[in-house]
């Protein structure tokens, strides 16, 4: 019998993530870890009438391929990928890792070599309907310090929510700050400001990723100034970077350092032109989340939190002037904690949070 969760999950999925409808060209993909789960999103899809593909990747396979893989291997387009990414309507991604550290030692200029070149796959995807989750497993429970059970509890808590509750809460915000020109951010070894005049803030709920929870939009390209220092450690494919420190002027990261791994951040900002602006400011709305875990899709989400994401904004955001997006093959978001340093976030001249807590009625 499946998990009750697991069916919650799956329907949220299929039904309001991704609305699948009869005739829609499915592809679900995952590791086999998480069997239950895309067994009975596959199951809805084919209930539905969508033509499903499902992918399934097997544990150890990445470490492989960039431990071993020769220049040509990394360099190679795959255009049958191209092409299912072009044919297909609807793209639902299940992690479920066995190994969060598989890739830590693995050469980083590869990772960064195989991202731009299957970059523009990826921009294909991302303007179709998309949605990424996580299943639990042990690897996920024992980066967020908890028991298997605990962080099932955990994660489905966060994911299984009445959407159209999230929603309410999430739009007076969005609102607000798409009438807003200036953002301020003030806190811990932090002051910068950035314009968002000319874009537009997004705050579906479970639309693209599950959990959900977020307000977000994109900095104009050229207008970020200040500095800014993390709170936690930002994870990529297996390493964790921490204590992270930005120095902006005119758009541009003219200073990065980092307390560990400052190497490999180093490393990600030199990928391509765009990978040292920002593409996207989030701010962190879904009170289930309350902990940090080392899993980005829950902790962007985290109440009291923001985040500024290096390299690519979403082409939702840029709402006028695209020249004023940033384009890149990265997309790095990492997560300042206001709850635990203090801080205060500004739009044009008013305080509207300040430790985490909102001074506006939402």
């Amino acid at each position: 019998m499946t998990d009750p969760c697991v069916k919650k999950l799956a329907e949220i999925l299929v039904n309001h993530s991704t609305k699948v409808k009869k005739g829609d060209k499915v592809v679900i993909s995952g590791s086999s870890i998480a069997e239950p789960l895309i067994r009975e999103v596959y199951k809805l899809c084919i209930k539905k009438g969508a033509i499903a593909t499902v992918k399934v990747g097997v544990p150890g396979l990445n470490y492989i391929f960039f431990k071993e893989a020769k220049e040509h291997q990394l360099n190679h387009y795959p255009k049958i990928t191209e092409l299912e990414a072009k044919e297909s309507d609807v793209f639902i991604s299940i992690g479920g890792k066995a190994n969060t550290r598989e890739l830590s030692n693995v050469d980083h200029k590869k990772i960064a070599v195989r991202s731009k070149v299957t970059d523009p796959i990826s921009k294909i995807v991302l303007k179709k309907r998309w949605v990424g989750v996580d299943y639990p497993t042990n690897a996920l429970a024992q980066d967020a310090g908890m028991s298997l059970e605990e962080y099932e509890d955990f994660l489905f808590g966060a994911t299984n929510q009445d959407p159209k509750k999230m929603i309410k809460k999430l739009r007076k915000v969005s609102q607000l700050l798409d009438k807003t020109k200036k953002v301020r951010i003030v806190g811990k070894d932090t002051d910068i400001t950035f314009s968002v005049k000319g874009m537009k803030s997004k705050y579906e709920y479970a639309i693209y990723n599950v959990p959900d929870g977020e307000v977000f939009t994109a900095p104009e390209k050229y207008s970020v100034e200040g500095h800014i220092k993390f709170t936690y450690p930002a994870i990529r494919a297996g390493n964790e970077v921490e204590g992270i420190r930005l120095e902006f002027e005119k758009g541009k990261i003219v200073k990065a350092t980092a307390e560990k791994n400052e190497k490999f951040l180093k490393a990600m900002l030199d990928m391509d032109k765009g990978s040292k602006y920002l593409g996207e400011f989030g701010i962190g709305m879904n009170d289930k989340v309350t902990k940090f875990t080392k899993n980005l899709l829950f902790d962007e989400k985290i109440g009291g939190t923001i985040h500024l994401a290096i390299g690519m904004a979403y082409p939702e955001n840029i709402k006028n002037n695209k020249k004023n997006g940033n384009d890149s093959a990265l997309h790095w978001d990492i997560v300042k904690d206001f709850r635990r340093e203090g801080g205060e976030i500004w739009f044009d001249n008013k305080l509207v949070q300040k430790s985490g807590k909102w001074m506006i009625k939402i």
